[in-house]
């Protein structure tokens, strides 16, 4: 059934409450089932679940996964499935987009423990106590919610903005419901039968499972594993006979990180990427780790850890800590900085007609939409209880957390537009504006740019994400106070389960307090690099430190990297868009492990060509798998290996030393 939606010339010339009135009349589905007791708790739980993945996938690549589609796709075959066993009534549309509202919630709490936090505790050396990471998450992403509904008003119901990113849920959700539901099963097996796949690859892939399988419990005295016989067989195919294995310019490959494993959320997610993002990340990991390094190792630039008889060597962290992630750095910032300011009428067009007169008159839909006494009363709570933690728990001084909370307004304004329009966030670009402004005022205090830089990025983040979210539900005639309190539902559900699983995965058991050496001792985690809080420390470090203290040639590498971000940007806008190169792709692949960077890439592309060999035949099972159900396939494939490899890691740091009886 086609959504009813208005034409552009009612759009241009009707007053909002016209707009409204008409809304009410055509599309709003009265009180059908929405935020229910089931709908709350399924998106409680499956946010929860996603949540985790993507705090997997984040410390691995610093990206933060949309998980609305994946939940509703979840949800819809669950509910399908005990529906047919006569164990549970079908879900409504209306409970399925109340869910994903609550599941997407979630998944966006993670972004801050793979960011501004990561990078907050590497500066000053510290592991936080939980509930200031759990308090400072649900505050923030609460005063997210209290943003945007008031531009809610403005872009959804007004504008009518596109949102295309909430459209394509809002288009899913009819098509399963109101269309053949055929498809929606497909794709729900899709899914599953992908992350079933997925996970016992990657169960064989877990040193830590198959110590569990080989040592405790069958009794043998040593044990494999995938990844390890994928290295061997690597390095013994390559390596002429008697030497150390493959090298560039007398660095050995492995030295260089350049090494196979098997990284299928990393596949799955460079298929959701998509192949010229992935080639630009391609692009980086090779200029970086196959030219840049081994010259700048035989240069002396790059120092390595010295054995026992003398011998350096060298890895990942030591390339990317000690000399590349200062120009991988500057390609991102630069590059992000350009594109948004290459597109005024984003910024000019966020805050025209915010404040024009209104024409009087009634609010047809006030009993159903979030009222504005609750932002206008809950925004100055949270914005002096975020005032106080920023200055009680990280040292932030008071006036300076005050200040920066006017700007949350405004970027949220900025990013909600990008987001209306393009569903891109220039969070990244804006965040750093931010830090380079409070740096300039204290640059001594690390918590001076960190901490205000991560309170705008993440409510401004939240706002624009949440709008998306919401347009769905303006589609399909949802209740917009019920998605409100959704919301409020998921943003504790990801701070439940992200919370401690932090902890539990990248702390092993280590308690708050000083933690001398932090950066060093996670980043010797080959599995979890933290590229996003690589960024921002690195850019703290720039600021603290400023660039007359940096080797020249980092500053000459950073000198080149700006001037390419420059010239690339400048060739995108010029090429509308056609130019396929990005400056924040190539900065990421610098500063990811180039395994990752190989496996998203082998996934664009075999998803790409997948997807072009069967566009064109509809009705066949290729066109229904590889063009319908691509997205199902990857986010199956994600979860399975995220949730698969968490749970390695928790048996690593859990169970094998309960057993040892250590």
């Amino acid at each position: 059934m086609a959504i009813p939606t208005l034409t552009d010339e009612q759009i241009a010339t009707w007053s909002r409450e016209e707009k409204d009135r008409w809304w009410l009349a055509n599309v709003f589905r009265g009180d059908m089932a929405q935020l229910t007791i089931r709908s709350a708790l399924t998106g409680f739980l499956l946010g929860g679940l996603l949540s985790a993945t993507n705090l997997y996938v984040g410390a691995k690549t610093g990206i933060t996964l949309g998980v609305g589609l994946t939940s509703v796709i979840l949800a819809f075959g669950m509910f399908k499935v005990l529906s047919a066993m006569r164990m549970a009534k079908d879900f409504t549309i209306l409970e399925n987009n109340a869910m994903q509202s609550i599941a997407t919630a979630a998944g966006y709490m993670t972004a801050p423990l793979v960011s501004s936090l990561v990078a907050y505790m590497w500066a000053k050396d510290v592991v936080l106590p939980w509930y200031q990471l759990f308090w400072w998450n649900v505050v923030l992403s609460i005063m997210g919610v209290l943003v945007a509904f008031p531009m809610k008003r403005r872009f959804i119901n007004d504008e009518q903005q596109p949102f295309p990113e909430g459209r394509a849920c809002g288009v899913v959700l009819d098509t399963l419901y109101t269309g053949s539901g055929d498809i929606g099963v497909i794709q729900a097996k899709a899914l599953v039968v992908a992350g079933v796949a997925t996970a016992f690859i990657q169960f064989c892939a877990g040193e830590a499972y198959m110590k569990l399988v080989w040592i405790h419990a069958m009794g043998r005295e040593s044990y494999w594993f995938l990844n390890e016989k994928l290295e061997s067989a690597y390095f013994r195919w390559f390596a002429a006979s008697g030497s150390s294995g493959p090298a560039i310019s007398g660095i050995p490959l492995k030295e260089l990180a350049l090494w196979p494993s098997v990284e299928l959320a990393m596949f799955g997610t460079g298929g959701l990427m998509g192949i010229k993002t992935t080639t630009s990340l391609l692009i980086g990991a090779v200029v970086n780790f196959a030219i840049l390094a081994p010259w700048m190792i035989n240069l002396g630039e790059i120092k390595g850890k010295v054995d026992a008889a003398g011998v350096p060597h060298f890895g990942r962290a030591e390339i990317v800590n000690q000399w590349s992630i200062w120009w991988g750095v500057g390609i991102m910032v630069v590059g992000s900085l350009v594109a948004l300011f290459a597109k005024p009428k984003v910024i000019i067009r966020a805050f025209t007609g915010m404040f024009a007169k209104r024409q009087a008159g009634v609010d047809p839909i006030a009993h159903i939409e979030l009222p504005m006494w609750v932002s206008f009363t809950g925004l100055p709570i949270c914005a002096l209880a975020t005032a106080w933690m920023a200055h009680e728990w990280y040292g932030t001084p008071w006036w300076m957390a005050l200040v920066c909370l006017p700007l949350v307004f405004a970027l949220s304004l900025i990013c909600t537009n990008a987001m209306a329009l393009t569903s891109w966030t220039p969070t990244g670009a804006l965040s750093k504006i931010s830090q380079f402004t409070f740096g300039a005022i204290d640059r001594s205090n690390p918590s001076a740019n960190l901490i205000p830089a991560g309170i705008t990025a993440e409510v401004a983040s939240n706002a624009a994400n949440l709008l998306s979210d919401i347009k769905p539900g303006y589609m399909l005639g949802a209740k917009p106070r019920q998605q409100a309190v959704g919301h409020v539902i998921g943003i504790l559900a990801g701070a439940a389960a992200s919370t401690p699983l932090f902890y539990a995965l990248f702390f092993k058991g280590q308690g708050a307090g000083p933690a001398p050496g932090l950066q060093a001792t996670m980043s010797a985690d080959p599995q979890f690099t933290f590229p996003a809080a690589l960024q921002w420390k690195g850019v703290a470090d720039i600021i603290a430190g400023g660039l007359n203290k940096l080797t020249p040639s980092i500053q000459w590498s950073l000198g080149i990297a700006c001037l390419v971000a420059v010239v690339c940007e400048v060739l995108k806008i010029r090429t509308k868009g056609k130019f396929p190169i990005s400056p924040v792709g190539i900065g990421l692949g610098v500063v990811l492990p180039p395994d990752a960077t190989i496996a998203m890439w082998v996934g664009s592309l075999f998803f790409h060509f997948m997807h072009k060999a069967y566009q064109k035949a509809k009705g066949t099972t290729g066109h229904t798998l590889w063009v319908l159900s691509m997205e199902p396939i990857c986010a199956g494939i994600i979860a399975g290996a995220a949730l698969t490899g968490i749970g390695d890691k928790l048996v690593e740091v859990f169970m094998l030393p309960w057993l040892r009886g250590e």
